[in-house]
């Protein structure tokens, strides 16, 4: 008896609880978050928003869905509260876990399915995208992605396609991430010899996205600094060292362990299609891994290989693993003290990894403690004379607030929560203060 032949009663149930208790610790342990970073830039320029405004990409990447959610939550919640935000973020992130669970569960039973789902649910290696509400954009184009595969999963029908095809579109129109989850889907549709006239109901997303680039797509802010010519001869290493650092975040590791991790994790994979011939979705989920890589690393190589290792981009190659590395451990035995030995592992993968989230976001609640102190710094000379018209208050924090005027508009419109707490980071409020204000000005 091996391991993908145990079946465990109410599985799903088991998956959709572990969800909800893993995200409501996550939701608890970020309680005293704020906004931060990029989403400035959407607070500060929300009043200015238009419809077209909503087809305009975010650092490159389609960003309509996320836009949409931070209209209607600035309409409603405002800045009074960062937790809805958080909630938003939690639930694609349950979502994408209990996803996952049906996923590897179809390729290798229950046991694997909730023990993949549950290294998901409390992945350190990707805390950016648990503990920061804006990352709802990869976050919510991996919920879709892996939505749309388990629909091509189903024998082929009309209905199930135009499920898929829109779960792709949502996919895209929360970040450029769900076109490699297209990638998989093109792959496996192509594989499948009975399934390839299915590939004509990827080409409207197809194009509408070639018109999108086009119009919008094409003039997203590029990183500074830019891609050069350069980048194709770093986007090996940079493939390579990505691939190794979301393998390793399996299990709670990165850094210079990802490179052996990564050769095992071939070694895993590469004897399951030896002893069986790989399946379409193992085919496209193999080339979508390679390809997001590679592609990120056309525009982000410039900033050294070691980028491809960013928590923003471990989670969707860490989903992308656990369904490749169903593949293999479906063979895994299931007797003798191979289960204990299995039982052992997963808890160690899952503790290892969730004392990393917890330490990380131990290090967020610090750096938010900063921001709030930005915040307040911002409130506190609102009316003294000595503001600077282009005073930014801390660029490493809060770098899109360039106009003291523009960052008072949008708190008058959608609340300040921050500005009657007594401050609690006296040095960063003071450092804040003096970048706000006009140097020697009395």
């Amino acid at each position: 008896m091996n391991v993908s032949e145990v079946r465990i009663p109410h599985a799903r149930v088991i998956a959709i609880f572990v969800a909800l208790i893993a995200c409501a610790a996550i939701f608890w342990l970020a309680r005293s978050f704020t906004f931060y970073f990029d989403e400035w830039t959407f607070i500060l320029t929300s009043p200015d928003w238009t419809w077209s405004t909503i087809l305009e990409p975010h650092n490159v990447h389609p960003s309509m869905l996320p836009r949409l959610i931070y209209a209607a939550m600035l309409a409603t919640v405002g800045l009074r509260s960062y937790l809805p935000y958080m909630a938003i973020v939690l639930a694609l992130h349950a979502t994408s876990a209990v996803l996952l669970f049906e996923l590897v569960r179809l390729r290798a039973g229950d046991v694997i399915g909730l023990a993949f789902a549950s290294i998901l649910l409390v992945l350190g290696a990707g805390w950016e995208n648990l503990l920061w509400a804006f990352q709802m954009g990869f976050v919510g184009s991996v919920a879709c992605g892996l939505g749309m595969l388990l629909a091509l999963e189903a024998p082929s029908s009309r209905r199930r396609m135009a499920v898929a095809t829109a779960l792709l579109t949502g996919s895209l129109m929360f970040s450029g991430i769900g076109l490699f989850f297209a990638v998989a889907a093109a792959v496996k549709l192509a594989a499948t010899s009975d399934r390839r006239a299915d590939l004509v109901w990827l080409a409207p997303v197809a194009v509408v996205l070639g018109a999108w680039f086009v119009a919008y797509g094409r003039f997203g802010a590029q990183p500074d600094p830019p891609p050069t010519p350069a980048n194709i001869l770093v986007l090996p290493l940079y493939t390579f060292w990505g691939l190794g650092a979301s393998a390793a975040g399996l299990i709670g590791e990165g850094g210079k362990l990802g490179p052996p991790i990564l050769l095992l994790a071939l070694g895993a994979v590469g004897f399951a299609w030896w002893r069986r011939r790989p399946d379409p979705l193992a085919l496209g989920v193999a080339v979508a891994l390679v390809t997001f890589y590679a592609v990120t690393g056309l525009s982000r190589a410039q900033l050294g290989y070691e980028q491809s290792s960013a928590s923003r981009y471990v989670y969707e190659g860490a989903a992308l693993w656990m369904i490749l590395l169903a593949g293999a451990a479906r063979h895994l035995p299931w007797r003798g003290t191979w289960r204990p030995a299995i039982a052992a592992c997963l808890f160690l993968a899952v503790f290892s990894s969730g004392t990393l989230l917890f330490t990380y976001t131990v290090a967020k609640t610090a750096q938010m403690q900063r921001q709030v102190a930005d915040l307040q710094a911002l409130a506190a000379v609102r009316s003294d004379p000595c503001l600077d018209p282009i005073g930014a208050v801390d660029p490493l924090v809060m770098p899109p607030e360039t106009s003291p005027a523009i960052y008072y508009r949008a708190v008058d419109r959608y609340g300040d929560p921050w500005a009657s707490m007594p401050v609690v980071d006296r040095y960063d409020f003071d450092q804040a203060r003096t970048n706000l204000l006009v140097p020697g000005c009395k």
